[in-house]
């Protein structure tokens, strides 16, 4: 009687223990995703942050590629994740600009930053304005271009855009 009172017990806190574990487990994976979804800041001061992109793309002979959007945008979201994801990707986008991801929604609608861009969010979210070295806009994209289907980008598509807007590109020399 004794050892079947042990063993349940036994098994009880063998369940306790897993399910706690499985519990921390499960909260520490819930704030590393809701971390890692935090790509725009809506306290930021976009256009303070922005001449401080623009100021370190010039230094690097680059350009800033603002992206429009929100934490709310599943895909401003996907692009960010797209693109780190894949080496290639992420290796151009860092070879050629300054990323930048500037906030719109309900907290910071970046209004006067957007209206200086041209409108951009007339094409929707996220949408992406390349800056040269000075801050002067050269470009305006909209990333339905950039789409394969209905749940991501397409890799080519995506490499040619960064391609054909980087510096190099735009270089007369070249």
């Amino acid at each position: 009687m004794q050892a079947t009172k042990n063993c349940r017990l036994q098994t009880e806190q063998s369940f306790m223990k897993k399910f706690i574990l499985s519990t921390v487990c499960l909260l520490i994976c819930t704030a590393s995703f809701a971390q890692e979804k935090k790509l725009y800041d809506p306290a930021a001061d976009a256009e303070k942050d922005i001449a401080a992109a623009v100021k370190k793309a010039k230094a690097a002979n680059k350009y800033v590629l603002l992206q429009g959007g929100g934490n709310w945008c599943s895909w401003c979201v996907e692009f960010a994740r797209f693109v780190k994801a894949d080496a290639q990707l992420d290796s151009a986008m860092n070879a050629g600009f300054v990323w930048y991801h500037l906030n719109m929604s309900k907290e910071n609608k970046n209004e006067k930053t957007f209206a200086k861009y041209g409108y951009p969010q007339r094409f929707g979210y996220p949408v992406f304005i390349i800056l040269d070295g000075e801050g002067n806009r050269i470009h305006t994209q909209n990333s339905a271009y950039l789409e394969d289907g209905k749940k991501s980008y397409d890799k080519e598509k995506v490499l040619d855009f960064l391609a054909n807007w980087s510096p190099s590109a735009l270089n007369p020399a070249n």
